[in-house]
């Protein structure tokens, strides 16, 4: 196996959740809420045997003591992977930089950024390197 190979299989989980979110985008095109793209996706992921948390709760922190705020992430994939949905026109940095709070704030190691509202699907890969924080795009080779 090429080192190429071994890069694109290591990432195959992106291209398996483009593809169910293609499959919702096809069947429902533009125009829905948010709300109805996460409940078909989470629904298709589901069959396809991963663990998916809808609109999981995140609490914030101030050092060790919660604060009276939560915020709530579209979809949890396997607990590592943070699906942010969105049914606009088009993405902005906005988008991005909530996904890459969410993964900062969870640690969590890899981001999607899933566009459901324009004419065509619009999706983004993103890790979060475990010893910098620092986020960077994925991109398949």
């Amino acid at each position: 196996m090429t080192a190429t190979d071994e890069y694109n299989k290591r990432y195959e989980f992106f291209n398996i959740i483009t593809g169910e979110a293609m499959r919702v985008h096809r069947k429902y095109h533009a125009g829905l809420l948010e709300s109805a793209y996460e409940a078909a996706l989470k629904y298709l992921l589901e069959q396809k045997g991963y663990k998916v948390e809808r609109q999981k709760y995140l609490p914030m922190y101030w050092d060790d003591v919660q604060l009276d705020q939560t915020y709530r992430m579209d979809l949890v994939v396997n607990d590592d992977i943070i699906l942010e949905l969105k049914a606009v026109n088009f993405v902005d940095k906005e988008h991005r930089r909530q996904l890459f709070n969410y993964m900062h704030l969870t640690k969590t190691p890899y981001g999607m950024l899933i566009n459901l509202g324009g004419t065509s699907l619009f999706s983004e890969w993103y890790k979060r390197d475990a010893y910098s924080g620092e986020i960077e795009k994925i991109k398949l080779l």
